[in-house]
Order: structure tokens, then C-alpha cells, then sequence
């Protein structure tokens, strides 16, 4: 089976990992500083808060946004749970903008129209959650610029876009942003085995999201609340959480830094290829923009015949093309049709679950194997019943 995604663990990797386990420290030791600093000159952004997934990452955001019972948060309808649980996870209600069809993201449009209904309504969200799908940045400046004049927090999840880059800067420098999240699952960019990041140019999100991330604990004498009792002493000074990142995963993740241009590269260069043998097949290619360099993280096609889209699906499946489908659109899941989404609601984006497939694609997948992804292909939409 080629899978639709794959990690890549070279023996510098095993390497530092070992060095870890050989230390002194493997769980707060100076690797999680050391891979934040990294994060932070690749990023080129001032702040970062690494921890152990980007789930916990988007809930720190939020919650450093001051996200808490009563507000509202919108999100992507494509995209993983994570987006929208982070929100309800602070007791937020939720809800979604449709999608851009050519590139899957957050649609500036329809954030736009909406934006002025729920003004009208009293309705405005706290904090608005765009996607970076497939690794490729929204029109964050658009985006930005709605969120300024409305006076709404927001976080980019940039989970599929370590190494992208918006308008020739780096995501994650939170120019059109108030933090920025990525994730290090092992079919991500790069890998931590889990793990995540938050990312902010603002220091008071910055230390709230450090404080939240240990137990809401410190040992910064400025931030206690009354005198030292001597060198032991800490203090709890908020309700926090443990999603610490290990120095284990710490150092898997800065070796994987190292070679972070390099998976970029050649997750373009396969998704150009794809470009060049799909061309000409009834299938949708991607759109991109041109504002926008992306990560490729996923290559997702949609077949111009929504009604052969099963069919497609389980024979590349049958045949050892490891497809997938990012994302079945959140509020069709049970868990938010039962909060009174359904059906109709988001229409760009029901089209394009109905539609969709994830082709393999990774650093370790061969020519061969995209050949033979493409040639799979070809035949499953010959044989293809509706």
C-alpha cells in the first residue's frame, strides 16, 4: 500500500533522540527551548509556546484570546475537529464560514457577508479560526484587515504549513494574525512523533499561553501573588493544563528542522508532477494562489462526477493507493448535527466532500510510485460505476 502520507526518520534523527534518552532531562530539559528558538527564526516570529499537539495549542490560543462561555468562534468547515473543539473546549459556541472551491480555504467573501449579518444580529464571533489547508495560506491580509475593523481575535491553523509562505514572508510571523498554530504529527511537514506550536508577536499572549501550558504554574517571583517562601517555591496562579512538550520530541523535531526546505521542495515538485500527469483527466487540480507558497502537505483532487466518487475511492483503495479524504466537513459530524447544523448549511464545502480525494504525497514517495498512482487513477475512472 502507498500510504497517503509518511513520516521520514533519517539516522541523524534516531541520533538525537538517543542523545535525549541518554541525558539528563527527557522531559524539561534545554531541547524544548532550543526547538521554540529555531521555530522562531524560521518563523520570524518573536514568541512561541511549544507543546505537546497543535490541539492543545489551538485551545491555549483561545483561551489566551480570553475565549470562555457566552462568545462565539467561526472556523472552516474543512478541516479537522481540532479547529472547532478548541472552541467549544473554552464553552464557546461554534460555527463556520464556507470554503473557497479552487483552494479549499476559508472563503474571504463569505466571511465578509457574514460578518455583516452578525453584526447586524449582535452576533459577532470573539475569535475567528482560518485553515491553512493542504498547506497553502488563505488571504490572511483580507482576512486580517475584516478582523481589525470588527475587532476580532485570530489564529491561524497552520497545521499543515510549517514552511509556506504568504506574500513572500514565512507563516507563522503573525503579521496578519494574532498567533499562529502548527502541528508536528508524523504525516505533517516535519515530525515530533506529536507535538505542536503556538506562535505571537505579543507577549502578553505569549505568557499566557506558558503560564496555561504547565498547570498554570510559576516560579517568576514577579507574577506571584505574594512573598517567595525561598528557592523551592512556586506558585499556581491559574487553572492551567499539562500539555508540555518532552525534550525527546523536542530534539526529534529539531533535526527535522534541519531538512524542513528540503520536504517543501519536494512535496512541490511532486505536486507539479501530479499537475503535469493528471492533466487532461476529468478531475479538478488544486488552485493556487499567487500570493501564497505552499507546504503541500496534502494534494487533493475532485472528481468532475460527484456520483463515481465511491467507486473511484475504494478501487484505488483495492488496488494499494493508500487515498484518503480530508476533511468530512465538521458540521456534518453527529456530534455537531446534534448542536443543529446539517444538510445545506455550507454548500461549497458539502460539494467538495462529495467530490474529494487525498493522493499520496510525501518526501519518501517515489516517481515510480506517482506513476503508478496516476495510472491506478486512470483506470479507476473507467471503471467507475455511479
Amino acid at each position: 500500500m502507498i500510504p497517503y502520507g509518511k513520516q521520514d526518520i533519517t539516522q541523524d534523527d534516531i541520533d538525537a533522540v538517543v542523545e535525549v534518552l541518554k541525558s539528563d532531562f527527557l522531559t524539561q530539559g534545554p531541547k524544548v527551548p532550543a526547538f521554540e528558538e529555531d521555530l522562531k527564526a524560521r518563523c520570524e516570529a518573536p514568541y512561541a509556546v511549544a507543546v505537546n499537539s497543535a490541539t492543545s495549542a489551538l485551545h491555549l490560543a483561545c483561551l489566551a484570546l480570553g475565549v470562555s462561555s457566552g462568545d462565539r468562534v467561526w472556523t472552516s468547515p474543512i478541516t479537522f475537529v481540532a479547529s472547532a473543539n478548541s472552541a467549544l473546549y473554552c464553552g464557546a459556541a461554534i460555527d463556520f464560514v464556507d470554503i473557497d472551491p479552487d483552494t479549499f480555504n476559508m472563503c474571504p467573501d463569505a466571511l465578509h457577508q457574514k460578518l455583516i449579518e452578525a453584526d447586524k444580529a449582535g452576533q459577532l464571533p470573539k475569535v475567528i479560526i482560518p485553515v491553512h489547508m493542504c498547506g497553502q495560506s488563505p488571504d490572511m491580509e483580507k482576512i486580517y484587515s475584516l478582523a481589525q475593523q470588527y475587532g476580532i481575535g485570530l489564529i491561524e491553523d497552520a497545521s499543515h504549513a510549517m514552511g509556506a509562505r504568504y506574500k513572500d514572508a514565512p507563516v507563522g510571523n503573525c503579521q496578519f494574525s494574532d498567533i499562529t498554530v502548527f502541528s508536528f504529527h508524523p504525516v505533517k511537514i516535519v515530525t515530533t512523533a506529536e507535538g505542536g506550536v503556538a506562535l505571537t508577536k505579543r507577549k502578553d499572549l505569549y505568557d499566557s499561553m506558558a503560564l496555561l501550558r504547565s498547570h498554570g504554574i510559576t516560579r517568576d517571583v514577579d507574577r506571584m501573588t505574594e512573598p517567595s517562601h525561598g528557592p523551592w517555591y512556586y506558585q499556581q496562579i491559574d487553572l492551567g493544563y499539562n500539555y508540555r512538550m518532552t525534550d525527546i520530541q523536542a530534539a526529534l523535531g529539531l533535526s527535522q528542522l534541519s531538512r524542513l526546505e528540503t520536504y517543501v521542495s519536494v512535496r512541490n515538485q511532486l505536486a507539479s508532477g501530479y499537475d503535469e500527469k493528471l492533466a487532461g483527466l476529468p478531475v479538478i487540480l488544486p488552485g493556487r494562489q499567487s500570493l501564497s507558497y505552499s507546504a503541500f502537505h496534502l494534494y487533493i483532487i475532485q472528481l468532475e462526477k460527484p456520483e463515481i466518487h465511491r467507486s473511484v475511492f475504494e478501487y484505488l483503495r483495492a488496488n494499494d493507493v493508500g487515498v484518503n479524504l480530508h476533511y468530512i466537513p465538521v458540521h456534518l459530524q453527529p456530534y455537531y448535527r446534534a448542536m443543529g447544523f446539517g444538510d445545506g448549511d455550507f454548500p461549497k464545502a458539502e460539494a467538495y466532500y462529495a467530490r474529494a480525494i487525498s493522493l499520496p504525497l510525501h518526501p519518501k514517495l517515489t516517481i515510480e510510485q506517482q506513476d503508478y498512482v496516476v495510472s491506478t487513477l486512470k483506470d479507476a475512472l473507467v471503471n467507475a460505476v455511479g
